[in-house]
């Protein structure tokens, strides 16, 4: 058993045995029978959340209320519910929802997935017959059934591309689907766009030529230099990420609208699936007892004051790492007071009137007083996050030849810059830089540079008493480096890691050679697969 399961160890004091049939088998009220006569109907999206107080004092309230309250949805129909009708295409592969592709005309596509979930293929084979099966199903409570469709005006406003989502409840005859249309019947569905691919664009892009996956945008970034991805509008996004509450930010949950611009490719980011927004998971005794910083650090509650920031972003890291590495402390203010601006009293409340009018009476006031209270903070929840991602940065170049310069100017500054190094055949660009960041010993510990492929040039120069460490990689074609850097104080604080052979190397004064004969080194890790 894993770390992140061993808080479902406390349950053998509180928990007798596992629930056969834990699931509604009908999201309509029980009274109602018989086909669906209407264009809407009353339903709950899980009445099976709802328990007592006893189990709420060790699993919590969360938003089982939310799951359990009446609500009126328009019945899916797949003639009527998109302009041209509907046509079932492949099966999700998620791990919780059950979802399909649906195809519309001229080639859009969009994504019809449960509301509700089922985490049984998130456990290990030995436990998804055991109790705690329904315990991580239990779990599904702690998220707002209804949060992600108050998200897009909010993301509008915020200036973020967003999809738009919207609620059905699919009748339990309906056979349109596929063979797998038994999933869907008699459940609570979002409809969604499936932005992948140009013939999904819409004229919210602009003019976008492309949407793309985040592995395929991460490709073609580290292929070629003038594939670069737009760190402030990420940067906004993930600001506006915060502000949600919204911790399931990792790279699967992106996909990027790519633009042409003076020469160079520009992927945006535009965040889908937002399940999470809204969470609240600690006010149960094991729940909270299982968010601690040393249990699953990641599952924060929103609340008007932001809870441990390095949790909330702890599932993006990775994206995090390689989409932000250029975005200064100065940027991540002037972002965040720009979304104070923009996300005004009168946003928020025409967003959350998007919440079924039973739910918006018992969380709308709630949710507006915490949305508010957490604006008021975004600044200094911003600067909280800068500062994680600055203590230790990564410089990934590409598969073409760089020339990597780090100047250390002072003993508060280190500045790295990145520029291309053109080919035999090309003419040298007017401007070749690709990248310049100013870096603070007081916040950034440690720079990372990767040369990945092409043949690459590495300087280090400056003489300063303090400094902070740079790890240089070269990759696995030749390489050169040059350091004739001296930092009086603090030992060695450069370090070189390639393979023995067909590198030029000048050590300088503070060098330390970590070559080796083996190739372990060159792993850059682009994709997060």
């Amino acid at each position: 058993m894993t770390y992140r399961y061993l808080w479902l160890l406390p349950v053998m004091c509180c928990v007798s045995c596992v629930r056969q049939q834990f699931f509604q088998p009908d999201a309509r009220l029980p009274a109602a029978t018989g086909p669906v006569l209407t264009d809407t109907v009353r339903v709950t999206v899980g009445r099976h959340y709802q328990r007592g107080g006893l189990h709420n004092i060790f699993w919590g309230k969360h938003y089982r209320h939310i799951w359990a309250t009446p609500v009126t949805l328009p019945v899916f129909d797949m003639r009527k519910t998109v302009p041209g009708g509907l046509q079932a295409g492949k099966m999700g592969g998620g791990f919780q929802s059950t979802s399909i592709t649906l195809n519309a005309a001229q080639g859009r596509q969009y994504a019809l997935r449960t509301l509700d979930k089922d985490p049984y293929k998130t456990l290990p084979k030995v436990m998804r017959k055991s109790f705690a099966l329904n315990i991580v199903r239990d779990a599904t409570s702690a998220a707002n059934p209804y949060g992600a469709f108050v998200v897009a005006p909010l993301a509008e406003a915020a200036g973020v591309l967003h999809t738009n989502p919207r609620p059905y409840y699919v009748r339990p005859d309906e056979t349109n689907l596929g063979p797998n249309s038994n999933l869907f019947q008699g459940r609570v569905v979002m409809l969604e766009e499936k932005y992948e691919g140009p013939e999904n664009l819409t004229p919210a892009f602009g003019s976008a030529r492309d949407l793309e996956d985040s592995d395929q945008m991460l490709e073609q970034r580290y292929a070629d230099p003038t594939h670069q991805i737009d760190q402030l509008a990420f940067a906004r996004a993930r600001l506006l990420d915060l502000w949600l509450g919204d911790w399931d930010r990792h790279e699967g949950q992106w996909q990027w609208a790519v633009y042409e611009k003076g020469g160079r490719t520009l992927y945006r980011a535009v965040p889908k699936d937002r399940d999470q927004v809204f969470y609240r998971f600690s006010d149960g005794l094991v729940p909270w007892l299982a968010s601690r910083r040393w249990a699953v650090r990641k599952f924060r509650t929103f609340k008007p004051k932001y809870e441990d920031i390095g949790g909330l972003v702890k599932n993006a890291r990775f994206i995090d790492e390689r989409a932000l590495s250029e975005v200064s402390r100065a940027q991540f203010q002037t972002i965040a007071r720009d979304l104070q601006l923009r996300l005004t009293d009168t946003v928020v409340a025409r967003a959350l009137r998007r919440f079924p009018a039973p739910v918006y009476a018992q969380e709308g006031a709630r949710t507006a007083a915490a949305l508010r209270a957490r604006r008021s903070e975004l600044p200094r929840a911003a600067d909280t996050f800068y500062q994680l991602l600055a203590r230790h940065v990564t410089v990934a170049g590409t598969d073409q030849a760089e020339h990597f310069v780090v100047e250390r100017q002072s003993d508060t500054a280190t500045v790295v810059s990145v520029y291309r190094i053109p080919g035999k055949s090309e003419k040298a660009p007017g401007d070749t830089l690709l990248y310049r960041r100013s870096f603070h010993p007081n916040e950034t510990k440690r720079i990372v540079l990767h040369g990945l492929r092409g043949k690459d040039l590495f300087e280090i120069r400056g003489e300063v008493k303090r400094s902070i460490r740079v790890d240089v990689y070269g990759g696995p074609n030749e390489d050169a480096i040059i350091n004739t850097s001296r930092v009086q104080r603090g030992g060695k604080m450069t370090f070189y890691y390639d393979t023995k052979r067909g590198n030029t190397i000048v050590r300088g004064h503070d060098f330390k050679d970590k070559t080796e004969h083996g190739v372990s080194m060159h792993a850059y890790d682009r994709e997060g697969y």
